[in-house]
């Protein structure tokens, strides 16, 4: 269980507070808006209606407290800029702030964030991948050079083993588990053999999956 400090309510900020509660963390939530705060009662530990610009009110929360401070205010670029550069300068230990555009993810990372949130930028790429393809079922970006896919078996490797395709040697490519009729399995041995009802979960650089399974 982790303490979480959430700052922001809108939309993208009630979807962290429920997962969050969800997961069993322990939340702070904070808003300047009333009716916000009273809505997410019930998804979070604590609230407070507060500005979090205002230095005193964010040292007043005790900052160096939370394992991860998130500042999930999407609609006021100022508002965000200052408070991920209070956060930061208030000594928190994990500052994960949104942004809405590339200039704000700089000026976010050059004033305090530790990491950045851009929704609408992760989940284009996701959706151009998902969606340009027949064979990709999901795709995760590790960072800039590095992803999973869970893909479609190709037809020139049903009915062998993962060890006689011996993909890592030749494509640098892992296949990390399979999924069977939508459950997932990650007990697979060089001798398991594919089938065309598995899809696979494989790891690699984008390049190389893309020229693997032609993406």
């Amino acid at each position: 269980m982790k303490s979480i400090l959430l700052i922001g309510l809108g939309r993208f900020g009630r979807h962290i507070a429920e997962k969050l509660n969800e997961l069993d963390h322990e939340v702070m939530a904070v808003d300047k808006n009333e009716e916000r705060v009273q809505s997410a009662m019930s998804l979070v530990t604590n609230a407070q209606i507060g500005d979090s610009t205002n230095y005193d009110f964010l040292k007043s929360l005790g900052i160096r407290n939370f394992d991860a401070c998130i500042v999930a205010i999407g609609d006021d670029f100022q508002s965000s800029l200052e408070t991920t550069s209070l956060l930061s300068e208030l000594g928190a230990e994990n500052v994960v702030s949104r942004a809405s555009s590339d200039v704000h993810e700089k000026f976010l990372l050059r004033n305090g964030a530790d990491e950045v949130i851009y929704p609408e930028k992760q989940l284009a790429a996701w959706t151009a991948i998902r969606y340009s393809s027949n064979h990709v079922f999901d795709y995760i970006e590790l960072d800039g050079e590095y992803s999973i896919f869970e893909i479609t078996v190709p037809e020139r490797w049903v009915g062998k083993t993962i060890g006689m395709l011996d993909i890592r040697k030749k494509y640098s490519i892992n296949i990390l588990a399979l999924k069977i009729n939508g459950v997932l399995n990650p007990n697979i041995s060089p001798d398991t053999v594919l089938s065309e009802d598995n899809n696979m979960l494989v790891l690699g650089t984008n390049s190389a999956i893309q020229k693997c399974f032609r993406i």
